[in-house]
């Protein structure tokens, strides 16, 4: 007989919460990530040139990439912490949402400049 599986590492779960509950804000800001998909990975696939790429995305597509281990790791020291990391994955979905439609991160307001 097999020993029962391991439980889900907490962190991967607290990842994709955390991604799923700033995507969901942002759709109900920027309807125009209403068809998009964000999807998770671990690490890119692809050689980067400078630094490890954080998201991928794929207008082709629809789509945004979110990498796992670079959003979650490359934090700075003294700040790998729960609350950093939850700040960190908001701020990486933001930041690529905002790429992905061509706008800045901080421009939640809408379409009212």
């Amino acid at each position: 007989m097999r020993p029962p599986l391991a439980p889900l590492d907490g962190r991967i779960d607290r990842f994709d919460l955390t991604v799923g509950t700033a995507v969901e804000f942002l759709r109900g800001t920027w309807p125009e990530l209403q068809e998009v998909r964000f999807e998770i990975g671990a690490m890119p696939a692809f050689e980067a040139a400078d630094e490890v790429p954080r998201w991928y995305l794929d207008h082709e597509k629809a789509r945004i990439l979110l990498f796992r281990l670079p959003i979650e790791r490359l934090l700075p020291p003294g700040h790998d912490d729960s609350a950093h990391r939850r700040m960190a994955i908001e701020s990486a979905v933001f930041r690529a949402a905002a790429e992905y439609v061509g706008r800045e991160p901080w421009d939640l307001g809408g379409h009212e400049h």
